[in-house]
């Protein structure tokens, strides 16, 4: 199994404490050490090489936004807060996710998926390649090479950097953000409804103010900037 450097900062005891107590239950994970202050973390950040950030917001001194602005070569960074408002702002620091206060171990368990899946990809990036002809995409997984369809691709996930097309049988992953790839003709068939979404209108099965049902009854939410495009597939 494959081992994540971790470090968890937060000013509250016992926030802390519940945040190390749940990520002792997954053994991907290798707790370098948890911190009270963003000062102290600084000083670890200096000499260890981390793959994740378990960051709270409010805190005395260097707050965890000034915090992420020191460490952006941390490939994942997840607020754990108590400030909602902070949301926004903290998704322009290449914030995978963002957790809101009180902690529940099911919501930080599907942080952990969300982080899985990335730092896998992120690690296989490099055997990605994508081709586009007559409809079709080809991507290439390591040895295997993968022949998709554009109109079986449900919806585009964004990943950062990375992309993820799925379909019906798989979640295929190219390197390429979202906005870049919707700017390619072949995407053009494709409506954003979010930052981090993309649909086809042929798989809408429902809609609503805040999610759209699609064929495969997966459920993908609408952001609010997006919502005169989803409107267009009315």
């Amino acid at each position: 199994m494959k081992h994540w450097n971790c470090l968890i900062v937060d000013d509250e005891d016992i926030d802390r404490l519940m945040t190390l107590s749940f990520a002792k239950k997954f053994p991907q994970l290798n707790i370098i050490s948890t911190c009270a202050s963003a000062e102290e973390a600084i000083s670890i950040l200096d000499k260890t090489s981390l793959d994740i950030l378990f960051l709270d917001i409010d805190m005395p001194g260097l707050s965890g936004v000034e915090l992420r602005k020191k460490a952006m070569e941390v490939p994942v960074c997840i607020f754990i807060t108590g400030h909602p408002e902070y949301a926004v702002e903290s998704f322009e620091l290449e914030t995978l996710d963002f957790i809101v206060k009180p902690l529940r171990y099911e919501r930080f368990e599907k942080a952990m998926q969300r982080v899985d899946q990335f730092l896998e990809i992120k690690e296989k990036a490099s055997l990605f390649e994508l081709s586009i002809g007559d409809d079709v995409i080809y991507i290439k997984e390591g040895n295997e090479k993968s022949k998709i369809k554009l109109f079986d691709i449900l919806y585009l996930e964004a990943l950062k950097d990375y992309t993820l097309l799925v379909t019906e049988q798989k979640k295929h992953c190219i390197w390429s953000n979202i906005g870049s790839l919707l700017k390619q003709d072949p995407f053009q068939s494709f409506t954003r409804i979010h930052r981090s979404f993309a649909i086809q209108k042929q798989f809408v099965k429902k809609i609503s103010a805040q999610e759209i049902m699609l064929s495969n009854n997966a459920l993908i939410p609408v952001g609010r900037s997006y919502k005169e495009s989803v409107k267009m597939l009315l």
